[in-house]
Protein backbone atom coordinates (compact mmCIF):
# COMPACT_ATOMS: atom_id res chain seq x y z
CA UNK A 1 0.00 0.00 0.00
CA UNK A 2 0.92 3.45 -0.18
CA UNK A 3 2.96 4.81 1.90
CA UNK A 4 2.56 7.93 4.22
CA UNK A 5 4.03 11.30 2.67
CA UNK A 6 4.16 9.69 -0.92
CA UNK A 7 2.45 11.23 -3.89
CA UNK A 8 -0.67 9.57 -5.28
CA UNK A 9 -0.36 7.68 -8.27
CA UNK A 10 -1.15 9.01 -11.82
CA UNK A 11 -4.23 6.93 -12.06
CA UNK A 12 -6.10 9.81 -9.73
CA UNK A 13 -5.39 12.39 -11.78
CA UNK A 14 -8.66 13.77 -12.83
CA UNK A 15 -11.37 12.53 -10.26
CA UNK A 16 -14.68 14.54 -10.68
CA UNK A 17 -15.50 16.36 -8.16
CA UNK A 18 -11.39 16.74 -7.24
CA UNK A 19 -10.85 20.29 -8.77
CA UNK A 20 -13.11 21.46 -6.58
CA UNK A 21 -11.16 24.79 -5.84
CA UNK A 22 -10.01 25.71 -9.33
CA UNK A 23 -12.41 28.04 -9.64
CA UNK A 24 -15.33 29.07 -12.17
CA UNK A 25 -15.08 26.60 -15.46
CA UNK A 26 -16.65 29.72 -18.11
CA UNK A 27 -13.36 31.80 -16.81
CA UNK A 28 -11.19 28.29 -16.79
CA UNK A 29 -7.88 30.12 -18.93
CA UNK A 30 -7.54 26.30 -20.83
CA UNK A 31 -11.31 26.45 -22.09
CA UNK A 32 -11.73 30.43 -22.87
CA UNK A 33 -10.58 29.94 -26.74
CA UNK A 34 -13.18 27.54 -27.60
CA UNK A 35 -15.98 29.09 -25.40
CA UNK A 36 -15.34 32.01 -27.74
CA UNK A 37 -15.31 30.11 -30.82
CA UNK A 38 -18.91 28.90 -29.44
CA UNK A 39 -19.99 32.44 -28.68
CA UNK A 40 -18.72 33.75 -32.14
CA UNK A 41 -20.22 30.73 -33.75
CA UNK A 42 -24.49 31.10 -32.05
CA UNK A 43 -24.23 34.43 -32.23
CA UNK A 44 -23.27 34.20 -36.26
CA UNK A 45 -26.02 31.33 -36.19
CA UNK A 46 -28.92 33.41 -33.70
CA UNK A 47 -27.91 36.90 -36.00
CA UNK A 48 -28.83 34.36 -39.43
CA UNK A 49 -31.73 33.39 -37.90
CA UNK A 50 -33.45 36.33 -36.61
CA UNK A 51 -32.47 38.41 -39.41
CA UNK A 52 -33.18 36.04 -42.48
CA UNK A 53 -36.09 33.93 -41.06
CA UNK A 54 -38.00 35.95 -37.96
CA UNK A 55 -37.72 39.78 -38.38
CA UNK A 56 -38.90 39.55 -42.05
CA UNK A 57 -41.79 37.80 -40.71
CA UNK A 58 -42.33 40.62 -38.09
CA UNK A 59 -41.90 43.25 -40.60
CA UNK A 60 -44.55 41.42 -42.79
CA UNK A 61 -46.66 41.51 -40.21
CA UNK A 62 -45.87 45.01 -38.72
CA UNK A 63 -46.49 46.38 -42.77
CA UNK A 64 -49.82 44.15 -43.17
CA UNK A 65 -51.17 45.85 -39.71
CA UNK A 66 -50.10 49.54 -41.20
CA UNK A 67 -51.57 48.69 -44.60
CA UNK A 68 -54.91 47.71 -42.45
CA UNK A 69 -54.98 50.46 -40.69
CA UNK A 70 -54.38 52.90 -43.31
CA UNK A 71 -56.91 50.94 -44.70
CA UNK A 72 -59.39 51.30 -42.24
CA UNK A 73 -58.82 55.00 -41.88
CA UNK A 74 -59.02 55.68 -45.62
CA UNK A 75 -62.56 53.78 -45.32
CA UNK A 76 -63.27 55.69 -41.76
CA UNK A 77 -62.82 58.95 -44.20
CA UNK A 78 -64.72 57.57 -46.82
CA UNK A 79 -68.18 56.83 -44.26
CA UNK A 80 -67.90 59.71 -42.38
CA UNK A 81 -67.18 62.21 -45.77
CA UNK A 82 -71.07 60.01 -46.79
CA UNK A 83 -72.80 60.90 -43.96
CA UNK A 84 -71.59 64.60 -43.59
CA UNK A 85 -72.81 64.54 -47.54
CA UNK A 86 -76.43 63.03 -45.69
CA UNK A 87 -76.55 65.50 -43.22
CA UNK A 88 -76.15 68.02 -45.14
CA UNK A 89 -78.60 67.01 -47.70
CA UNK A 90 -81.03 66.45 -44.53
CA UNK A 91 -80.33 69.92 -42.77
CA UNK A 92 -80.73 71.45 -46.81
CA UNK A 93 -84.19 69.15 -47.17
CA UNK A 94 -85.47 70.10 -43.90
CA UNK A 95 -84.89 73.95 -44.30
CA UNK A 96 -86.64 73.65 -47.66
CA UNK A 97 -89.33 71.89 -46.03
CA UNK A 98 -89.44 74.49 -42.80
CA UNK A 99 -89.70 77.41 -45.60
CA UNK A 100 -92.11 75.65 -47.80
CA UNK A 101 -94.40 75.16 -44.22
CA UNK A 102 -93.92 78.95 -43.28
CA UNK A 103 -94.80 80.02 -46.41
CA UNK A 104 -97.96 77.67 -46.28
CA UNK A 105 -98.66 79.20 -42.98
CA UNK A 106 -98.91 82.77 -44.26
CA UNK A 107 -100.66 81.56 -47.04
CA UNK A 108 -103.42 80.29 -45.03
CA UNK A 109 -102.89 83.48 -42.95
CA UNK A 110 -103.39 85.73 -45.01
CA UNK A 111 -106.33 83.86 -47.02
CA UNK A 112 -108.00 83.44 -43.31
CA UNK A 113 -107.47 87.34 -42.55
CA UNK A 114 -109.24 87.92 -46.13
CA UNK A 115 -112.09 85.57 -45.51
CA UNK A 116 -112.71 87.09 -41.70
CA UNK A 117 -112.03 90.98 -43.30
CA UNK A 118 -115.19 89.69 -46.03
CA UNK A 119 -117.17 88.23 -43.13
CA UNK A 120 -116.63 91.35 -40.96
CA UNK A 121 -117.74 94.13 -43.51
CA UNK A 122 -120.44 92.00 -44.63
CA UNK A 123 -121.88 91.97 -41.11
CA UNK A 124 -120.86 95.54 -40.65
CA UNK A 125 -123.35 96.07 -43.90
CA UNK A 126 -126.00 94.16 -42.32
CA UNK A 127 -125.55 95.29 -39.02
CA UNK A 128 -125.88 99.49 -40.48
CA UNK A 129 -128.80 98.07 -42.29
CA UNK A 130 -130.25 97.10 -38.88
CA UNK A 131 -129.48 100.20 -37.15
CA UNK A 132 -130.83 102.31 -40.21
CA UNK A 133 -134.09 100.62 -40.39
CA UNK A 134 -133.75 100.26 -36.19
CA UNK A 135 -133.66 104.23 -36.30
CA UNK A 136 -136.14 104.62 -38.86
CA UNK A 137 -138.79 102.82 -36.71
CA UNK A 138 -137.42 104.85 -33.71
CA UNK A 139 -138.35 107.78 -35.76
CA UNK A 140 -141.68 106.58 -36.58
CA UNK A 141 -142.45 105.48 -33.22
CA UNK A 142 -141.19 108.80 -32.01
CA UNK A 143 -143.54 111.00 -34.39
CA UNK A 144 -146.48 108.91 -33.65
CA UNK A 145 -145.69 108.99 -29.66
CA UNK A 146 -145.14 112.66 -30.39
CA UNK A 147 -148.69 113.09 -31.97
CA UNK A 148 -150.45 110.88 -29.26
CA UNK A 149 -148.40 113.09 -26.43
CA UNK A 150 -150.09 116.15 -28.02
CA UNK A 151 -153.57 114.28 -28.43
CA UNK A 152 -153.08 113.57 -24.65
CA UNK A 153 -151.89 116.42 -23.33
CA UNK A 154 -154.62 118.44 -25.45
CA UNK A 155 -157.39 115.42 -24.10
CA UNK A 156 -156.15 116.19 -20.47
CA UNK A 157 -155.59 120.22 -20.90
CA UNK A 158 -158.87 120.36 -22.00
CA UNK A 159 -160.28 117.87 -18.83
CA UNK A 160 -158.18 120.19 -16.88
CA UNK A 161 -159.76 123.16 -18.07
CA UNK A 162 -163.64 121.79 -18.28
CA UNK A 163 -162.99 120.65 -14.20
CA UNK A 164 -161.89 123.54 -13.03
CA UNK A 165 -164.09 126.01 -15.08
CA UNK A 166 -166.85 123.58 -15.71
CA UNK A 167 -166.31 125.01 -19.62
CA UNK A 168 -165.43 123.35 -22.42
CA UNK A 169 -162.88 124.71 -24.29
CA UNK A 170 -162.35 124.58 -28.10
CA UNK A 171 -160.10 121.82 -29.10
CA UNK A 172 -158.20 124.09 -31.42
CA UNK A 173 -157.39 126.82 -28.93
CA UNK A 174 -156.36 123.13 -26.45
CA UNK A 175 -154.01 122.34 -29.05
CA UNK A 176 -152.80 126.08 -29.88
CA UNK A 177 -151.87 126.61 -26.19
CA UNK A 178 -149.91 122.95 -25.85
CA UNK A 179 -148.22 123.91 -29.50
CA UNK A 180 -146.90 126.99 -28.02
CA UNK A 181 -145.76 125.34 -24.74
CA UNK A 182 -144.00 122.42 -26.32
CA UNK A 183 -141.57 125.21 -28.53
CA UNK A 184 -140.45 127.10 -25.47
Amino acid sequence: MAQKGAQPSASVEHIPGSERGQGFPPFDAHTFASQLFWLALAFIALYLLMSRIALPRIGSILEARRQRIQDDLAEAQRFKDGSDAAIAAHEKALAEARGRAQALANETRAKAAAAADARRKEVDAKLHAHIAEAEKTIADKRSAAMGNVRNIASEAAGAIVERLTGISPASEEVAQAISQALKR
